[in-house]
Formats: structure tokens, sequence, C-alpha cells
């Protein structure tokens, strides 16, 4: 073989170790960590309320400036920036746009399994109008378990704050501290926090900020203090402490209730899931024993009656165990 062809097979070898290499680099570039995470800080800052207008006017200009004129119309809407605020507090990438797609796409799903289903297509439709709200609820309970697991990382930031500043630290770079050294969501939150007090926004518009993205009264209690010690003066360190007692002493009285009402909830949980084991478990047995349902009107009204009694049931077992402390 020539030289010709070994060198061929060289170049050829470097040139897909390139062509990889470029992709490589053009989808870390886009979708990557560093990407992700910039995405999420602009995110954060374009859904603040109260940031001021000239801190945040050329991040939405980057965010929108290739958008079309309608979405650039729609993300004015104050219910477009209130959907855009939620998603940014359940930690998801989603855009409303594609919040709505999912909305769309789910029900024309279940109509078409449904379709292919001896249930009735009354129903059907039903189903697919009830499996629209699918993504919203996932986006909530997202976000309450995202602020959640912040409600309870909030006692152990306040301690680390508080140590940071008997170390000698400014209060910035305790910020910093509990930014790099704690987990999501806590860390991500303060490292914003950090990143537009280090880009020239002041302490007291960052602190804001981070309470309207963080909409937890825990949180706000400690932002409100920290702004009142700053124009009084004091011992911001025992001021932290006091105010972490307070939260976990907030905490165990929560978990007490908790435990009062298990009981109440296990209960709605039986009694939610038990007819659709019953139901379930006689179609297995029987397979047409549950037919005169859905085929006599009388079944049908039947059925009808019992899910409006089923939703009132479970609004009214949620309400006695919802205990507010």
């Amino acid at each position: 073989m020539s030289s010709i062809f070994y060198a061929s097979i060289i170049l050829v070898f470097v040139a897909v170790v390139m062509a990889i290499e470029g992709a490589w680099e053009f989808w870390n570039s886009r979708h990557g960590p560093a990407a992700r995470r910039l995405e999420s800080r602009i995110r954060s800052v374009s859904a603040a309320n109260g940031a001021p207008r000239e801190s945040v006017s050329m991040l939405k200009r980057g965010a929108h400036e290739n958008a079309s004129p309608l979405r650039r119309k729609l993300a004015k809407l104050a219910l477009v920036q209130t959907v855009t605020r939620q998603l940014q507090q359940a930690g998801l990438t989603w855009s409303v746009g594609q919040l709505l797609g999912f909305c769309a796409v789910i029900p024309l799903v279940v109509v078409a399994v449904g379709s292919l289903s001896p249930v009735r297509f009354d129903y059907v439709i039903l189903a697919a109008a009830l499996s629209a709200m699918l993504p919203v609820l996932y986006m909530r309970r997202r976000r309450g378990k995202r602020l959640y697991q912040f409600e309870r990382q909030l006692p152990d930031a306040c301690d680390m704050l508080a140590r940071s500043l008997r170390a000698g630290h400014a209060f910035a770079a305790a910020i910093q501290m509990v930014g790099d050294e704690f987990p999501e969501p806590m860390g991500g939150e303060f490292r914003v926090t950090f990143d537009e007090i280090n880009y020239g926004l002041s302490l007291n518009d960052a602190l804001t900020n981070l309470a309207q993205r963080v909409p937890i009264h825990d949180l706000r209690y400690f932002v409100i203090a920290v702004l009142i010690q700053r124009e009084t003066g004091g011992n911001l360190a025992e001021l932290l402490d006091s105010i972490t007692a307070l939260v976990r002493e907030r905490f165990k009285l929560f978990d007490k209730v908790r435990v009062l009402s298990a009981e109440g909830r296990m209960s709605a949980w039986v009694l939610i899931l038990l007819p659709f084991v019953t139901a379930g478990l006689m179609l297995m047995i029987n397979p047409g024993f549950l037919d005169v349902l859905w085929e006599d009107p009388a079944g049908l009204r039947v059925v009808q009656t019992a899910a409006l009694l089923m939703v009132l049931g479970v609004f009214w077992i949620r309400r006695t165990i919802a205990i507010r402390v």
C-alpha cells in the first residue's frame, strides 16, 4: 500500500475526531451545564417583578431578541409572567409555550388511546379534558416540593451565615459560601443572589429579588430582618440565630401536626382508591359484570353520582385534615 493510502486514513480519522469534537462543543454550548445554569439565571432575573428596570432590561433583550413579535407581546402579559415565575420556582426548564404544548398534546394522546378501548366516547372526552391539567399539576407539585426543600434548608443556611459572620466574613461573602456549599435549591438561589450583588445590584435589591423568587414566609422574615438590621444596626449573627431557632421550633410543631393528621390522610387514600381497586378486581374475575354501569342509563347516573360524591368527599377530608398553624 502506498503512503497516500495511509495519509488518507489518518486524515479521515482526524476529520472524524474533529467533527465529533465540534458537535460536542456545539451541543455543550447550548445544552450543557453552563448553558442551563446561565439560562436559569436569566429566567430568574427576568421573572423578578421588583428588580430595577435598568438591571434586567439587557437580560430581557438578550432572552427575547430572537423571539417572534407574538411571543414578545405574550411575554408582557401578567399571566404569562406569573406562569414563567412558577416554572422557575419549580426548577423546570420549560417555557410557557412548552407547557401549553404539553397541555394540548396529552389530551390528543388520551383520545387516540381511548378510541381503541371499549369505553364510551364521552367518557374518553372527559378523561382527555381532565388530562390537559396534568402538566400544570406536575408543575405545581414540583414547585411545592422544591419550595418545601428550600424551607427545610433555610435553618442550616442561617446557621452557616451566622458562623461566617462570626468568622469575620462580609455578608456578601457569607451568601457566596451558602451558594457554594449547599445543594439545590438553596445553593442555586443564593448563587443567583451573589451574582446579582457581584454584578452591581445593591444588597437590598438582591435580597428582595430572592424573596420574590422564593415565596416562603420564613425567607421573607429573614430578608426583612436583614434589611432592618442594615438600617438600624445590631448583631446580625445573633439575629440569624434567633431566626434559626424560631424556624426550627415551627418545624417541630408542623411535624407534630402532620403526625396527628396522618390517620386522616390514610383514610382519605383508602376511601379514594377502594372503589377503583374493587372495580378492577371485579373486571378481572368477571369482565362483563360491570357493563351495566356504562350501558344502562341508570348505571350511568349511578357512576356520575358516585364520582360527584367522591370529589366532594375528597375536598371535605382535605379541609378537615388541613390544620393551619
